[in-house]
């Protein structure tokens, strides 16, 4: 709806302070958008889908030419320019979907999960890509199912459950508004998790919540006080420790937190 697509239902909605029903095409002169499946021709190379839009766009054969070669070089392409795009990787293929929104540069970008199916190496490619564009002056609304990678490039977040926004401020206020810390208890011996559990349930009065992670537990607490308890009532009863360690909540438990939920949760429920 905010990049014109389709038309709200009901209310209203600005974008750089244009309406997005009354003013739709003065929004689509001044974003980008980004779907979360390629959208690039997979039989052309690089180049070519560059130089395609960049035509598309009224650019001349010259012109046209010229961006497509300063995006490549930007988003370090320049090596597979004239590689057929069903060669490339899944992170080279974000990236020239990207490069392709920015063909003539946005005042806004919207990205729709840049890098679901991604390996690590691919999603870092990306990221790099995304704090680029934002240092270059573009402002981007990236909507993602992982809340990690919104730690590392929101400036501002909006958490959303079930269609309402629930929560919305910097990672760190968000943070901060579900406890000053995360108390991660990691047992030497994986058939004591379960003792270790009802143990730290009962001395801290909160719920531990069993990792994916065989070893571990976790759960917010206020205070370093809670550790040091919980370190004095493993040690009485004689289990092992591999770690005990207390930081700032992630993401996924303030999502946790305020929504009642894990985050995987309502993945499943959206797929």
């Amino acid at each position: 709806m905010l990049a014109t697509l389709l038309r709200p239902d009901a209310g209203t909605a600005l974008v750089l302070g244009r309406d997005v029903v009354r003013e739709a095409t003065e929004v689509r002169r001044r974003v980008s958008l980004t779907g979360q499946f390629a959208s690039v021709d997979e039989d052309l190379t690089g180049r070519e889908n560059l130089r395609l839009i960049g035509r598309l766009f009224g650019y001349s054969g010259a012109s046209a030419r010229n961006r497509a070669d300063e995006l490549l070089e930007a988003f370090s392409l320049t090596d597979a320019a004239n590689r057929q795009i069903k060669k490339y990787s899944g992170g080279m293929r974000r990236r020239v979907d990207i490069a392709a929104s920015l063909i003539v540069t946005p005042e806004l970008l919207f990205l729709d999960e840049p890098t679901t199916g991604l390996d690590p190496r691919s999603r870092n490619e990306v990221w790099d890509v995304i704090r680029a564009m934002v240092t270059g002056g573009t402002t981007v609304m990236l909507t993602t199912q992982y809340l990690e990678e919104a730690d590392q490039l929101a400036d501002r977040i909006s958490v959303i459950d079930r269609g309402r926004v629930v929560a919305e401020g910097t990672s760190n206020e968000l943070k901060a508004s579900v406890g000053s810390g995360s108390l991660v208890v990691r047992v030497v011996h994986a058939v004591e998790r379960q003792r270790a559990k009802e143990i730290l349930d009962r001395v801290l009065g909160t719920e531990m919540r069993e990792e994916a992670d065989p070893f571990a537990l976790t759960t917010t607490v206020d205070g370093s006080a809670a550790a040091t308890e919980a370190l004095a009532a493993l040690q009485r009863e004689g289990i092992d420790l591999a770690q005990l360690s207390l930081g700032q909540p992630t993401l996924d438990e303030v999502f946790l937190s305020i929504t009642g939920h894990p985050a995987e949760e309502e993945q499943e429920k959206a797929a």
